[in-house]
């Protein structure tokens, strides 16, 4: 067998590449007959989201473990949310800025689909207020919060338990941990083995995709869509990189090679938790990050870090307020940054309509009746704005584990 050949067997992320190529181009050929593919990309799917909700709790309990016995917890802790919420502000400024140069929605022509639009969304507008959001990340049960797949009150219980485990401190606390880094590298060998057929539920999650979604509703969103993949492009090619040169001990080249593999992950399950495994595994393994700081930042980010949600919201609050004609204030401008920011948090890592855009354009006072043009090509999105999220939680891990070891070193 040729070197090429070998290559190609045991590189999942070349053949996820393939498999995307080959399962659009049968979408685009059958069209809505592509949909007969969809059980692949669905049995790949459920196979990997069987796996994340235990993967993330035990992954969680050992980085706070870890992270609890030494003095750099709180600081790990604080810059991660810092780095998040400063990353998405910056996401969401950069697309009001794209948007309002290149305007993506001025002079649309909506008469030919104007049957699609619909004010059926102003009751999914609402953002927990801070108190709420504080309150229900809180679980009253932690096994109704497990059985319910509630993210945020595993982490927050699972942290908890593992700072826990830290300062009790004893012999008992050591074994259990070693015992809980044997859970880990059992999910991981599982997770391993379910990546062998990720090209084929790439094949049919993208053969799906491409086959239904509307040509003619692309066409009047194509310069919306366009926007969107330069903003993404510059977030993620050109400022995250900086930020991984400026304060990481990982050169930015060898980052963005390394995150290949993910990043086709994300963009073919548009899921951040279903690419989880796959971003720990590159992390730890090839970037040399440490267990404690991958296993607490990643699971962390692929919650709450959503730079690529905040550009799709900033961008689709200037489209619309370009296609009504709505002269957006200062104020308005704030509102978009903030409740865009804001309501990432919590948001699940999961494939779906992003009916936070609503919250959004209702902060703002723009109107929402041409949402359903966007849903029609929600999953497209969802996959561009995934594969931009789960690489900025990989860079917020370098960062904060070249914080660790410079601590530790002092």
């Amino acid at each position: 067998m040729t070197q090429a050949k070998q290559g190609l067997m045991h590189n999942i992320g070349l053949q996820v590449v393939i498999a995307m190529v080959i399962g659009a181009a049968v979408g685009a050929f059958m069209g809505e007959s592509g949909s007969m593919f969809k059980p692949l990309g669905t049995i790949f799917i459920q196979l990997i989201t069987m796996l994340v909700i235990p993967l993330v709790a035990v992954s969680i309990i050992s980085g706070a473990a870890n992270l609890g016995a030494s003095p750099q917890a709180g600081k790990v802790g604080f810059g991660t949310l810092l780095f998040f919420m400063a990353t998405s502000a910056l996401a969401v400024f950069l697309a009001i800025v794209l948007g309002v140069v290149f305007e993506p929605g001025v002079g649309v022509d909506t008469s030919g689909v104007s049957s699609m639009f619909a004010n059926t969304y102003a009751d999914k507008g609402e953002v927990p207020g801070f108190f709420d959001t504080i309150i229900s990340m809180i679980p009253s049960n932690i096994f109704v919060s497990l059985n319910g797949s509630n993210i945020l009150q595993i982490i927050v219980f699972c942290m908890f338990f593992g700072i826990a485990i830290a300062k009790v401190g004893n012999e008992g606390s050591k074994h259990f941990l070693i015992g809980v880094n044997t859970i880990i590298d059992a999910f991981v060998w599982m997770i391993n083995k379910v990546m062998i057929i990720a090209p084929i539920g790439v094949f049919g999650l993208m053969a799906d995709a491409v086959g239904t979604f509307g040509f003619e509703v692309l066409a009047i969103i194509l310069k919306l869509v366009v926007v969107f993949v330069i903003a993404i492009i510059i977030f993620g090619f050109v400022v995250y990189p900086l930020l991984v040169k400026l304060f990481s001990d990982v050169p930015a080249r060898e980052f963005m090679s390394k995150m290949k593999k993910p990043q086709a992950v994300a963009l073919s399950t548009a899921s951040s938790m279903a690419t989880l495994p796959v971003t720990l595994e590159v992390c730890e393994k090839e970037m040399n990050v440490s267990n404690s700081v991958a296993s607490f930042v990643l699971p962390l980010g692929a919650t709450i870090n959503m730079s690529g949600n905040a550009i799709y919201y900033g961008l689709v609050a200037i489209f619309f307020a370009q296609m009504f004609g709505v002269e957006l204030s200062f104020a308005a401008y704030v509102a978009i940054i903030f409740t865009s920011t804001i309501g990432a948090i919590g948001q699940a890592g999961v494939p779906g309509p992003s009916f936070l855009v609503v919250a959004v354009l209702l902060a703002a006072g723009i109107p929402i009746e041409g949402l359903p043009l966007l849903f029609a090509l929600d999953r497209i999105f969802d996959m561009i704005r995934t594969s931009l999220n789960i690489t900025g939680d990989a860079v917020c891990a370098v960062i904060m584990d070249k914080v660790v070891k410079s601590s530790a070193a002092k």
